[in-house]
């Protein structure tokens, strides 16, 4: 009994981290560029700095600069696109430039701010491992 009692601890205590690790809705950049060569209604916040957004980011992408979400300065520039985001239904889609820890301070913040985490995903890679260049613009 002692056994499966330890067992059945242990099995829930992975499936656990195992959920905490994987929590966040990521889309791949191939998936991505379908849904952007298909017109698929999403909106775009690209966290980058400005330099790294002037440099390359996607039409109609809304830019932040609020990288890499940890101050509450930076919660507050993504304060200014709550209210678009929040009277949209469509999916949002969270631009940073690896991918990683920035990108998932803007969805736990976001989703924070009432955006339903089903409505919430992250460019996988982010900026720099997107290999599809033609399909962003730069300058303003």
């Amino acid at each position: 009994m002692r056994k499966s009692l330890v067992a059945s601890i242990l099995f829930s205590l992975f499936f656990a981290a195992a959920a905490h690790a994987f929590g966040y809705n990521y889309v791949s950049p191939g998936d991505f560029k379908k849904w952007l060569e298909t017109g698929k209604a999403i909106q775009i916040v690209d966290i980058q700095v400005p330099s790294d957004f002037q440099k390359h980011h996607f039409k109609g992408a809304m830019e932040t600069d609020s990288f890499p979400v940890k101050s509450a300065d930076e919660k507050k520039r993504l304060d200014r696109i709550l209210p678009q985001l929040a009277a949209s239904k469509n999916d949002v889609v969270v631009v940073c430039p690896r991918g990683r820890g920035g990108a998932k301070n803007a969805y736990d913040y976001l989703q924070l701010k009432g955006i339903p985490e089903k409505r919430l995903f992250i460019l996988e890679d982010g900026m720099e491992g997107w290999p599809y260049k033609q399909l962003t613009v730069s300058g303003k």
